[in-house]
């Protein structure tokens, strides 16, 4: 039924077959242990980041740093500062050293222990005089005040930080942009709780700006309100015309008052923006002309037509509180508006 060449294929597909099934017998196994010893690997190097213990920065070891999760630039680099005869004498010492973050510090300053053979011990006062008495490290000299925002490295190491502390000081403040409580300042790393106590009476600090970092929203450009989140281009052309149609915002709520801002984008928006009242145009409504004002989104026409006849007969208004007797304003419209108008003493006729 077959001949000899159809048997060969046969004979030939076969031990393909057989072949291949054997390769996927056998590499299974493989890569099941090579995954395994994967994840142990990772296990390991998870187990070693997470590894806290007590240590002193004057003897701890290269691997020791690195189970304590110092990665291997910096652990080299503390080594080699003890190589070239520093010495650790107070933990925040260690947070001088290149490469260790504020973070990393944080995380074992807790497990940092100092032994009596490096440890900075306070210097002795005699009470013999001919003996010099040193003034305490970290009292001020000389006894003023001074702004913490402002004050140079110089002044820094006269009244007791060293050059690196007064530096590292200075690079806190600056990226925080000021230091604004007492707590902010022993939050740095290079100040320590004696520093603090003794500077508390002579720090002055600086006020935190409320509005920095919001967008002021009557002297805002297209660009810049375009950056506040949640307003996009469509709603920077709607925010710009209903601007100039009222003459400026009077509060920040009023954005909420355009359609195409949602209640639920309004509360996005309102916590990046700030409104400054006093850069509002106000209308003088006994003597702007009526087309000054008749357009005004809180105008109604009724509104308008009673100002302008209403005002030629009477001479005008005092207050706004006189408008709403003379039945020109509900109450409503009258809260709405008032923050536009002003009043002036002599009111004229208009042709």
């Amino acid at each position: 039924m077959f001949n000899k060449q159809n048997i060969r294929g046969i004979i030939y597909v076969l031990a393909v077959v057989i072949v291949i099934a054997l390769c996927l017998y056998f590499a299974k196994p493989r890569t099941d242990i090579t995954l395994a010893e994967k994840s142990g690997e990772e296990a390991v190097v998870a187990e070693r980041c997470d590894t806290l213990f007590h240590f002193d920065p004057n003897t701890v070891t290269y691997d020791e740093l690195l189970l304590l999760g110092f990665d291997k630039h910096t652990a080299v680099g503390i080594i080699k500062y003890r190589t070239a005869g520093k010495v650790f004498g107070i933990a925040e010492e260690l947070a001088l050293c290149y490469g260790v973050s504020e973070e990393m510090f944080a995380r074992v300053r807790p497990y940092i222990k100092i032994g009596n053979k490096y440890a900075t011990k306070p210097k002795r006062i005699f009470a013999d005089s001919t003996h010099k008495q040193r003034a305490p490290r970290f009292s001020p000299r000389p006894f003023e005040k001074f702004a913490i925002d402002t004050v140079g490295v110089e002044y820094l190491r006269l009244i007791g930080f060293s050059t690196r502390q007064a530096e590292a000081l200075i690079e806190y403040r600056n990226r925080g942009k000021g230091i604004f409580s007492m707590n902010e300042l022993r939050d740095c790393y290079a100040v320590s709780e004696e520093m603090a106590d003794s500077l508390e009476h002579f720090v002055i600090l600086s006020i935190r700006n409320p509005f920095e970092g919001l967008v002021e929203i009557n002297s805002a450009d297209s660009a810049t309100l375009r950056k506040v989140r949640g307003i996009g281009a469509k709603t920077v052309v709607a925010v710009m015309q209903y601007r100039k149609l009222l003459g400026g915002f009077a509060r920040k709520e009023q954005i909420a008052e355009l359609k195409c801002v949602t209640n639920e984008n309004f509360e996005r928006i309102s916590e990046q923006i700030y409104c400054d009242s006093c850069k509002i145009s106000k209308i003088d409504i006994n003597f702007a002309p009526a087309c000054e004002f008749e357009h005004h989104p809180y105008m109604t026409r009724r509104a308008a037509k009673l100002i302008t006849e209403t005002r030629e007969s009477k001479g005008g208004w005092n207050s706004i509180e006189e408008m709403i007797e003379d039945d020109i304003f509900t109450e409503e419209q009258a809260r709405a508006i008032a923050p536009y108008l002003l009043f002036g003493t002599t009111p004229q006729k208009f042709d």
